[in-house]
């Protein structure tokens, strides 16, 4: 008899990738993904314990399963928070039968076996088993981890202590699973890692990135789309920009976290102390029409009102396309965490929004001056979304209920847009779920746009 389980993903992207591996370990073993919880063997809670919010996510979702947990089941918590309180854990949630670190999900399948032998197994720290997995493609865009593992240091982060040091995957690898996701009709690879442009300096080469990029174009050309996130400023070569500009086939997108653009702060934060606008000038000028994504934190201990006004003005003079705000956690065992000046949460919040408005007015400029150009469009789902009124506003709808005035839209992506994080484009006309459309830009909001089918 098949045995079932159920998993529940928790986090960033890279965490996405890491559950697809232990589904793949699973199915190896003979599961088979259940229907619900109640006919779950095994139950498994890919955890992210990045920072609060995260981590109280991850504990209410283990305990919301512990208690509905029935006899015989067991549950197994995985992911980031395990590997960094999985003594907490097995303490604070008896119901766990078992505890997995980020750098053993490859060996998921074991541990369950040992968990429901009537052992309460605790794997963390390194593995000794092969990471590499045959990839199962879900949608028309997919994740391909790079590499694992954080080796700058930043001082807000735990990064390095929960995933341990930069870890590069051979370029081998990172083909034959981009190959796996070709064959399956991917239309694009997104390239993840805590830092993708460290890719190969733990094996001290500083352009194996770039090297990456063409074998990826040249052996892998069934990918039309290629996507690179994470990207820490400081290790961004000539080489590579020289690259991403040369292939029409990887997305004129970069993701560029940069933290902030006080000088003082970056120092604070153990950034790298380079100025933002020369960093954003250098992309603009060796990627025509790049689209340059970054996050910024707000209330980060020590920051007064010129610090913080020094990044509004940065925000205001770069005009970014796509900005991403988030307001400083205290993180224990963080070098930031014990900074004397922590700012308090109100005003914290506070800065959050005069940041987020002050984007929100330039992202509607900048998508706006979209209308009337033809851009190539992923159409990724179809969905019912409420037809305009008379007087151009949209009907809103209980949730769950079509409205009978509905009408049936596409929902795409740019080369603007990240999954997950950036804004999407509404396709009016007939697409493909699946396809690249070319696709006319009509309306504009904030976040999202509006287009019809070319053609």
């Amino acid at each position: 008899m098949l045995k079932k389980y159920a998993l529940v993903n928790l986090g960033c992207p890279k965490n996405l990738v890491d559950g697809e591996g232990m589904q793949q370990k699973l199915a190896e073993a003979g599961y088979v993904e259940a229907e619900d919880f109640g006919h779950a063997d095994a139950i498994i809670v890919n955890t992210c314990g990045f920072i609060d919010k995260a981590k109280e996510e991850s504990i209410k979702a283990l305990l919301e399963l512990a208690a509905l947990k029935r006899p015989g089941q067991v549950l197994i918590a995985a992911g980031c928070l395990s590997e960094r309180y999985a003594h907490d854990l097995g303490r604070d949630i008896p119901e766990l039968n078992g505890i997995l670190g980020t750098q053993r999900w490859v060996e998921i399948a074991e541990l369950i076996e040992h968990a429901a032998s009537g052992e309460s197994p605790r794997w963390t720290g390194k593995s000794s088993a092969a990471t590499s997995v045959r990839r199962t493609a879900t949608a028309p865009s997919a994740y391909l981890k790079i590499a694992d593992g954080c080796s700058v240091g930043c001082a807000f982060c735990a990064i390095p202590k929960i995933k341990g040091p930069h870890r590069s995957k051979p370029g081998d690898e990172v083909i034959a699973e981009a190959r796996q996701l070709a064959d399956q009709g991917v239309k694009e690879i997104v390239l993840v890692a805590q830092n993708t442009t460290a890719y190969g300096h733990d094996w001290g080469q500083r352009d194996a990135l770039a090297q990456l990029l063409d074998r990826l174009v040249e052996e892998v050309p069934d990918i039309p789309w290629i996507r690179l996130m994470y990207t820490f400023p400081d290790h961004i070569t000539p080489r590579l920009l020289e690259t991403m500009a040369r292939h029409d086939r990887i997305v004129k997108y970069i993701d560029l976290p940069l933290q902030h653009a006080h000088p003082g702060m970056l120092r604070a934060m153990r950034r790298p102390e380079m100025d933002p606008r020369e960093i954003i000038a250098l992309l603009r000028e060796a990627i025509p029409g790049v689209a340059v994504r970054s996050a910024f934190i707000v209330g980060y201990p020590g920051e007064g009102e010129e610090e913080f006004g020094a990044l509004l003005s940065f925000l205001g003079e770069a005009e970014l396309d796509r900005v991403g705000v988030f307001t400083y956690s205290q993180e224990e065992g963080t070098l930031a965490a014990a900074l004397p000046n922590q700012v308090p949460g109100r005003l914290a919040r506070q800065r959050y929004r005069r940041a987020m408005e002050l984007q929100q007015g330039i992202s509607l400029k900048e998508n706006r001056a979209l209308i009337g150009r033809e851009v190539e469009v992923l159409v990724e789902s179809k969905a019912e979304v409420p037809a305009p009124q008379a007087n151009g506003k949209k009907r809103h709808t209980s949730r769950g209920r079509k409205d009978a005035q509905s009408q049936s839209v596409y929902v795409g992506r740019s080369y603007r847009d990240a999954p997950e994080v950036d804004g999407v484009v509404f396709v009016h006309g007939e697409a493909r779920v699946g396809e690249i459309a070319g696709v006319r830009i009509t309306e504009a909001t904030e976040y999202d746009v509006v287009g019809e089918v070319v053609g």
